[in-house]
């Protein structure tokens, strides 16, 4: 077994509302940055032990569907890197 860890971010899809990035986009635009579009997100890291890289990747997507993100409102992305 090898030790990995799995970064999981979770971002709202386009389209569906984000109040967050709504407010941080328009505070910032106040502050004179121009911004085409701000999108949230939550990022999870998960150490554990796999045999292989695609085995840690496997268990991290499940974790994201069955858990850290609802697949009817949210994109997720997956990277694993060894410890």
């Amino acid at each position: 077994m090898t030790a990995y860890t799995a970064t999981v971010t979770v971002r709202l899809k386009h389209g569906v509302l984000d109040p967050e990035a709504e407010t941080t986009k328009q505070a910032l635009e106040r502050l004179g940055f121009e911004l085409e579009d701000l999108r949230s997100a939550d990022r999870f890291e998960v150490d554990l032990e796999a045999d292989d890289a695609d085995a840690a990747r496997e268990r991290a997507d499940e974790m994201a569907e069955r858990l850290l993100a609802n697949p009817t409102i949210h994109d997720y992305d997956v990277e694993v890197d060894a410890r």
